[in-house]
């Protein structure tokens, strides 16, 4: 593993209560996120760990949702001020995308990355900036987490069975332990847990 820089990696995913990131529908079966997204606990939640971060690092599925939906929020001053400046931090920040099939970067301030996750934060780690936050997608966390290259792990737990579709938690994972950072629960029984890697 690259010196690093102190960056830490934060890795920031929504689960249902039987543990999965989406539902038996595949990526796009997520209509059980929104009405806990759109709670103080969810919106909070997110706000603390953009705060702290400058470098957004997506793949490109996540990264093409994020990016058709975020930019306007910015501009909208019926949405919610934490929403917008989630929005204004996402189009502004510096965005690192993997993927192997993207030929052109779409998205001001971005570059992509086709390489492994953990090379890939490992470069991250080594420049100076603040955290590098993975924003939802799954298939990045999941490389890193086997890697063992999370520092800080964000979950946003919502009381539902999907009954279905993968989890983010896979037999073969490193052994470790982990320590909780912050914990909050909001409306609709969801749950902000946050919890750091200890080494």
């Amino acid at each position: 593993m690259t010196e690093n820089t102190g960056r830490r990696v934060v890795t920031n995913i929504s689960l249902t209560l039987d543990g999965r990131y989406c539902g038996p529908g595949g990526p796009q079966d997520m209509g059980w996120v929104m009405p806990y997204a759109v709670t103080d606990v969810g919106r909070d939640h997110l706000t603390d760990l953009w705060r702290t971060a400058t470098t957004a690092l997506l793949g490109r599925v996540n990264a093409e949702g994020f990016m058709g939906y975020w930019p306007p929020v910015a501009h909208d001053e019926a949405a919610d001020p934490r929403d917008r400046g989630f929005a204004d931090w996402l189009a502004n920040t510096e965005k690192v995308v993997l993927s192997g099939t993207l030929s052109e970067v779409p998205w001001e301030r971005t570059r992509i990355e086709d390489a492994p996750a953990a090379e890939v934060v490992d470069k991250l780690r080594a420049e100076e900036g603040g955290d590098i936050l993975v924003l939802s997608s799954a298939s990045v966390i999941k490389a890193l987490l086997a890697a063992d290259r999370v520092d800080r792990m964000a979950l946003m737990v919502f009381p539902e069975f999907v009954g279905g579709g993968p989890r983010l938690f896979e037999d073969g994972l490193p052994a470790g332990k982990w320590g909780l950072a912050s914990q909050s629960a909001g409306e609709h029984g969801a749950l902000s847990l946050v919890y750091d890697r200890l080494r």
